[in-house]
C-alpha cells in the first residue's frame, strides 16, 4: 500500500465495450471491479504508474482475474472454491472435468445461461430489514438504494434500536411503504430478533445502515433458498469507497468482509469435518449482507442478545447464530452475486476501535459456542490458534518495524483479552439463576 490515501473504484461491465482505464490525478491508483450484467467476478488494483491501460490490456487483466469465478458459474467441477479451513476440492472425475472445460466456447456467453438459472423467479417471499441506531445520514442513503431494487421485496422494515431521538422515525417517514419499528432493548441482536418476529416474508434479508445494495440483491438472495436445507445465506460485501488510509487498510490488509467471488455451500458434513479443529463460521460472510429463512426463527433460532454491537463486542452475534444453524444439521450458503457495498470507517482511530471490538466479540462468541455445545474446536481456536496468530504477528512487527496496519491488527489482541471477560459474565449469570 502506498502512503497516499485514496483509490478510485471503477466498476467495469464486461458485457459492454471495455474502456481505456485511467485514474484521477489525486489518487494512489484505481481499483477496477469487473462485473458481468451485475454479477461481480473479480477485481484488480493498478497504481498510477501502471496507467493508462488500453482496452486490450484491460481485457487481458480481466480474463485473468475473473477466470475462476466464471469457471465456477459455468462448469460443474474444477473451479469450485475451497471451504474455509479446507483445501481446494479436486474433481471426482478429472478427465470428465477436463473434457467439459475443453468443450467450453465463449465462457462469458455461457455465463448468461448460468446467471439466468440462478436468478429465476422464486416463490419465496423476502422481507428486508435494516437495523439502525441514530445514524440518519447513513440510513437515508441505504433506503434510497432499496427503492432502486429491480424486484421489490414484500416489505422493508427499519428497526430503530434503543433510540434517543425521533430522527430515525423522521427519515423513514420520507419513504412511503417502509415500515418503522422501535426496539427499546439495546443491541443489534435484539433488533434483529425483533425483525425476525415481525417480518411476514419467508426470508428476512438483513443489511446495515452503512451499506447500499445492488439493484439485483433481492433477486439473487431468493435463489439461495430453493434448497429447503438452506437456513442462512450471505453475500459479497464490496467497498463503497476507498477514500482514506483506514478504509484501504480495512479492505486490503484486514479483509474482514470480502469472501471472494466464488460460491460456497456449508452443510452438516463440513461442520463435522471441522468441528474438532474449530469451525471458521466467521469466514461465511458478514451480517451486513445476510438472509435468514424465517422458519429458523420459528424453530427457536434467535440471535443471542448477550453478543454483538451495543452489548458486548462489535461482532460475533452473526457467526454464533450460523454456528448453531450448522450444528443442528442445516446448511448455509455464500452467494457472491448477492452483492452490497459497505462504507468502511474513514478514521484510523475508528478502525482501531473496530478491530478491538471485533476481536472482543469474536472471543466472546467462541466462549458461548463452547458453553452451548461443548465442541472442543472452539477452545482450540481460543487457546491455541489465536495466541499463535498474534505471536507470529508480533514477531513480524519486530522485523518490519511496526507499520501502522500491523499495529492496528495487534490491537485486536487487547480485544481478545477483553473478550475473555465474557466467560466470567456467563458464570455470574449462571450463579444468579441457580
Amino acid at each position: 500500500m502506498t502512503m497516499k490515501e485514496r483509490w478510485e473504484i471503477v466498476p467495469i461491465d464486461l458485457a459492454e465495450p471495455l474502456p481505456e482505464l485511467s485514474g484521477e490525478d489525486n489518487c494512489s491508483g484505481v481499483r477496477a471491479v469487473f462485473f458481468w450484467r451485475g454479477i461481480p467476478l473479480g477485481h484488480c488494483q493498478f497504481a498510477m504508474a501502471q496507467l493508462p491501460l488500453s482496452p486490450q490490456q484491460l481485457a487481458t487483466v480481466a480474463a485473468r482475474v475473473t477466470a475462476q469465478a466464471i469457471g465456477d458459474y459455468v462448469l460443474a467441477a474444477g473451479f469450485q472454491s475451497a471451504l474455509p479451513g479446507l483445501p481446494e476440492p479436486s474433481p471426482i472425475n478429472p478427465e470428465q472435468a477436463l473434457a467439459h472445460l475443453a468443450e467450453v466456447e465463449r465462457p462469458v456467453s455461457r455465463l448468461a445461461q448460468a446467471a439466468s438459472a440462478s436468478a429465476r423467479r422464486s416463490s419465496v417471499t423476502v422481507s428486508v430489514a435494516v437495523c439502525t441506531h441514530e445514524r440518519p445520514g447513513e440510513l437515508l442513503r441505504c433506503l434510497k438504494s432499496l427503492t432502486r431494487l429491480s424486484e421489490r421485496p414484500q416489505e422493508i422494515l427499519v428497526i430503530d434500536n434503543a433510540p434517543v431521538s425521533d430522527v430515525t422515525r423522521e427519515i423513514v417517514a420520507r419513504f412511503p411503504g417502509v415500515q418503522y419499528h422501535c426496539e427499546p432493548r439495546a443491541g443489534l441482536s435484539a433488533a434483529r430478533n425483533a425483525a425476525l418476529a415481525i417480518a411476514s416474508g419467508d426470508i428476512v434479508a438483513f443489511t446495515d445502515d452503512d451499506v447500499f445494495v445492488h439493484p439485483d440483491w433481492v433477486t439473487r438472495i431468493q435463489g439461495c433458498f430453493d434448497n429447503e436445507k438452506v437456513m442462512v445465506a450471505t453475500g459479497l460485501v464490496l467497498p463503497a469507497e476507498l477514500e482514506s488510509r483506514a478504509q484501504v487498510m480495512f479492505e486490503q490488509d484486514f479483509q474482514f468482509f470480502h469472501q471472494g467471488y466464488r460460491r460456497r455451500y456449508l452443510d452438516s458434513a463440513y461442520f463435522e469435518a471441522m468441528r474438532n479443529k474449530g469451525v471458521p463460521v466467521w469466514s461465511l460472510g458478514a451480517g451486513a449482507n445476510m438472509a435468514i429463512r424465517r422458519e429458523a426463527f420459528e424453530r427457536g433460532f434467535t440471535f443471542d442478545t448477550r453478543l454483538g454491537p451495543g452489548v458486548f463486542g462489535g461482532c460475533g452475534e452473526d457467526s454464533e447464530f450460523w454456528y448453531r444453524i450448522l450444528a443442528a444439521g442445516w446448511s448455509c450458503v455464500y452467494e457472491p452475486s448477492a452483492c452490497v457495498f459497505h462504507y468502511h470507517r474513514r478514521e484510523l482511530s475508528a478502525l482501531r476501535r473496530q478491530v478491538y471490538e471485533y476481536m472482543k466479540g469474536h472471543v466472546a462468541a467462541l466462549i458461548l459456542q463452547f458453553a452451548k455445545t461443548g465442541h472442543s474446536g472452539n477452545l482450540r481456536r481460543l487457546v491455541l490458534a489465536l495466541p499463535k496468530e498474534y505471536l507470529l504477528l508480533f514477531l513480524r512487527l519486530i522485523v518490519t518495524g511496526f507499520p501502522a496496519e500491523n499495529r492496528i491488527l495487534l490491537r485486536g489482541a487487547l480485544g481478545c483479552f477483553s473478550g475473555l471477560r465474557f466467560a466470567f459474565r456467563c458464570r455470574q449469570e449462571q450463579v444468579a439463576t441457580q
